[in-house]
């Protein structure tokens, strides 16, 4: 998953997903595992736009994302 992270399509998520992997996976649940499995499935495009909070998460993904976003705003 660190590689998944780390090899997206667009730089900034590069950047947000490899930032979020180094500092979170190794102390994530198998539950939480598959959640980021699951987004790394996900439109990076759509994934930026929610990051960002230029468009609404989708429920499944919004504990997840908000987790990524305070990861990458340094605010943990």
């Amino acid at each position: 998953m660190k590689m998944r992270s780390m090899r997206r399509g667009i730089k900034e998520m590069d950047i947000i997903l490899e930032r979020f992997a180094d500092d979170n996976l190794a102390q994530m649940d198998t539950a939480a595992l598959d959640l980021y499995d699951a987004l790394l499935c996900e439109n990076d495009q759509d994934l930026y736009q929610w990051v960002t909070g230029q468009k609404p998460t989708p429920e499944p993904f919004k504990a997840l994302i908000s987790r990524i976003a305070t990861t990458i705003s340094g605010a943990n």
